[in-house]
């Protein structure tokens, strides 16, 4: 938590120097705009525009207030990006449900990713930099690829070749990002690690996940342990295979139940199971009839 709080306190400080006008940053070669590229920017959300050529138009009032919801408890986790129109007075790129949730709990600034006029190979360059670092938890680095691919729109075989990952690698770090936002919060900080993300992954319903998650947390489940959780979950969700009744080994015809019947005097009811075995049913009507058919049995 402790490295969430300095982020933001960093994000301030920026947002401050961006707010001077004798600091204003115009291209990736003024004073200052090292700090700004590659950064987390406490933004005013009123310095912020919605892109006219944003072509969604469209957004889910219920999907809304869920994200709403969730950023009140946790913050907003993915930062929006937005590109700098003048001083002070920027355009959003990318995150407009983000930037509608944080409006519609009150929020009066919002972390943001800053890109400035050409300043593409200097993202990617920072982007790759930020990737390389070691203090970094598994979500920062998936957020970095997830930019590369949405603000770059570099695929993740150019991505493999940049950062000298393998694709599988970058693949499984995209992942993480389905996960439900309380579950990324428990592995940025550290309750959870990165398999035990990869092995709830692997759950769609995302009820499910954090049910799982505060099993992991209060049992303090192994990674192992969480994987047989998951697939003792998915096996539960398999249709059961009808259970065929077993057929008998042999049958009785209609012509041999007869017989046993004319013998007896009776209707006899023969019956045989799959293993062979059977019973064979002789009715009486009374003390005599009974004695009766005991002598025949007799012979």
């Amino acid at each position: 938590m402790a490295k969430a709080i300095k982020k933001q306190a960093l994000g301030r400080g920026l947002s401050a120097l961006l707010k001077d006008p004798q600091n204003d940053i115009k291209s990736v070669d003024d004073k200052n705009a090292d700090k700004v590229v590659g950064n987390i920017i406490e933004l005013d959300i009123e310095a912020i525009e919605i892109n006219p050529f944003q072509p969604r138009s469209n957004f889910n009032e219920e999907s809304l207030r869920e994200l709403a919801t969730s950023i009140k408890e946790l913050g907003v986790i993915q930062p929006i990006t937005v590109r700098k129109l003048d001083f002070n007075k920027y355009q959003l790129i990318s995150g407009e449900r983000r930037l509608r949730a944080s409006t519609l709990v009150g929020l009066t600034t919002v972390p943001a990713y800053i890109r400035i006029a050409n300043d593409n190979e200097s993202l990617v360059m920072a982007l790759v930099e930020n990737i390389q670092r070691h203090d970094l938890d598994p979500i920062e680095i998936a957020l970095s690829y997830q930019r590369l691919i949405d603000e770059i729109q570099l695929t993740q075989e150019q991505m493999s070749e940049r950062v000298g990952k393998k694709r599988s690698t970058i693949a499984n770090y995209l992942r993480l990002l389905k996960l439900d936002p309380i579950i990324q919060t428990g592995i940025r900080d550290g309750f959870i690690t990165m398999g035990h993300g990869r092995a709830i992954i692997n759950i769609e319903d995302l009820d499910i996940q954090t049910d799982i998650y505060q099993k992991i947390v209060s049992q303090n489940l192994s990674v192992r342990d969480t994987e047989a959780l998951v697939k003792n979950y998915q096996e539960s969700l398999k249709p059961k295979p009808a259970t065929k009744a077993k057929t008998a080994s042999f049958e009785i015809d209609e012509s041999q139940k007869k017989a046993f019947s004319n013998y007896f005097g009776n209707k006899v009811d023969v019956k045989v199971a799959g293993n062979g075995k059977g019973k064979i049913t002789i009715p009486f009507q009374s003390e005599e009839d009974l004695k009766r058919i005991i002598e025949l049995i007799k012979g």
